[in-house]
């Protein structure tokens, strides 16, 4: 939980309702949250997707761990409260696109548990639909890919005795537990998992 230090302010009502806008987006807003190992497929998925939904006419955006890292928070690491108000950050600006009728796709590590039931906790306290995405795909497979080479470089830390504080090697993550959607990149490309998931947003009513 973070305090507040701002004083003086007082929240504003809009004229124009959450239900004006997604009538008029024909959709409603929401936040799909990928979470999973690095390499586990989480932003080839939520860009897969974001295309697919585009190519249907729909309004959707994608907000990507090292791309928000660019900008709004590159002022934060990787310890353990930096990575707290990493996600507490991106929950933020997830539940204002959502609730302006974007369909919202987060594609964050975000490793510890307690993290991501706070974004979940933010979103329904604002009635707008939170559903996560885990991107079950083996350590051994996400190893394989290492596309920026990091658990090359974890596994030599660890070696060394160093140690890197690199999730799902020497640091921990914590997998979902009742997740509303699970993929495996081994098993199901990008394109089938977009099609999956299209048919769960159908299924919420929010296509």
């Amino acid at each position: 939980m973070v305090d507040s230090k701002a004083t003086n302010i007082t929240w504003h009502e809009g004229h124009v309702s959450r239900e004006e806008r997604e009538a008029r987006l024909k959709q409603k807003g929401c936040t799909l949250w990928f979470t999973g190992l690095s390499g586990s497929g989480k932003s080839t998925l939520a860009y897969t997707l974001e295309h697919a939904l585009i190519q249907r006419g729909k309004h959707a955006y994608v907000l990507d761990g090292d791309n928000i890292r660019y900008g709004l928070n590159k002022n934060l690491g990787f310890a353990a409260a930096d990575r707290e108000e990493n996600i507490r950050r991106i929950g933020e600006v997830t539940k204002l696109f959502a609730d302006s009728g974007v369909i919202t796709l987060a594609s964050f590590i975000s490793p510890y548990r307690k993290d991501r039931d706070a974004v979940r906790k933010l979103h329904e306290t604002g009635k707008l639909p939170f559903i996560e995405v885990y991107c079950n795909t083996p350590i051994e497979t996400c190893e394989s890919r290492d596309p920026k080479g990091l658990y090359k470089k974890a596994r030599a830390a660890v070696a060394s005795g160093q140690g890197l504080g690199f999730t799902g090697i020497d640091d921990p993550y914590e997998a979902p537990v009742n997740p509303e959607v699970r993929v495996d990149a081994s098993a199901t490309s990008p394109q089938d998992a977009a099609l999956q998931l299209i048919g769960y947003l159908e299924q919420r009513g929010i296509l």
